[in-house]
């Protein structure tokens, strides 16, 4: 749907355009019967020249001795020309995306980064894209390098990394509303590539790598002290009990022969010992 300035060009250049066509002149009146004639003799090999078509996505721009044709742009189908008068300009009405070439930035914290982006658009209004511009198409694509250089301008690194939605969205609002009067409407724009000096991208690096080393010593240290907590625990319970500590190593020697070794150390307490001493010594005596 054409905008209100669109609506209101449009009207205004149809009224000039019926104002001018009435008063094309006296040579022009002249030129348009002798074109007349011409076609009427030349039938039908003039309807050659006289008959053009354009595409369902195309519309034609007529300008008769100069003067823009009223009516808006003609299409799609069939419409006729007068030749040696009318001159005509096809516009394609299709979306045409392009990629803005990488552009190096210098960010609000003074980091220089390449980004580039992908800009969809296309002509909404096909008179307005003929008589308002040059080279619609080129401009809008100067005009989103521009524009991703001045929005980039004024974000920090880690705003360019992590908002990309947003700094899509501000690139499409300010293309839309700069392309307007050329009747270009801005569909989408997307951040395609941030891509950052290689000796930040080290420095960087660097930066994760000791913090995630810090946290680690972090909780290693956390997990030292619960353990040595629960160790705590565990001996205070096996000194409340003798025959837990002696189960506690029968345990031990169970999952020591779990693993197939070929020697084990069995240690037995000395109290089993003493009355083999005592007997020795009776007997000595």
């Amino acid at each position: 749907m054409a905008t209100k300035n669109e609506n209101a060009y449009i009207e205004a250049s149809n009224g000039s355009q019926r104002d001018n066509g009435s008063n094309i002149g006296c040579c022009g009146y002249i030129l348009y019967a002798l074109s007349i004639i011409m076609i009427g003799l030349t039938l039908p090999f003039s309807l050659c020249l006289c008959m053009k078509v354009v595409q369902e996505y195309e519309r034609a721009v007529i300008f008769r001795l100069g003067r823009l044709l009223s009516g808006g742009a003609k299409g799609p189908g069939l419409f006729f020309i007068i030749p040696c008068m009318d001159q005509y300009t096809k516009v394609d009405m299709r979306t045409v995306s392009f990629d803005v070439p990488p552009q190096e930035v210098l960010t609000k914290d003074s980091v220089t980064v390449a980004v580039d982006a992908v800009v969809y658009y296309r002509v909404q209004n096909a008179t307005m894209s003929i008589t308002n511009v040059e080279d619609s198409n080129r401009s809008t694509r100067l005009l989103s390098a521009t524009t991703l250089r001045n929005v980039l301008g004024t974000k920090n690194l880690a705003e360019i990394l992590s908002e990309r939605e947003s700094i899509s969205h501000l690139m499409q609002t300010s293309l839309d509303e700069a392309t307007d009067p050329w009747g270009v409407k801005v569909e989408r724009v997307e951040v395609k590539d941030v891509r950052l000096p290689v000796q930040l991208q080290r420095a960087m690096a660097a930066e994760a790598e000791a913090t995630r080393e810090a946290r680690a010593k972090v909780i290693a240290a956390e997990g030292e002290q619960k353990a040595s907590r629960a160790l705590k625990e565990a001996a205070d319970v096996l000194s409340e009990s003798p025959a837990a500590l002696q189960l506690r190593y029968l345990q031990t020697l169970n999952t020591i022969s779990a693993e197939k070794n070929s020697t084990i150390i069995f240690p037995l307490p000395i109290d089993l010992l003493q009355s083999f001493v005592k007997k020795e010594q009776k007997t000595a005596f």
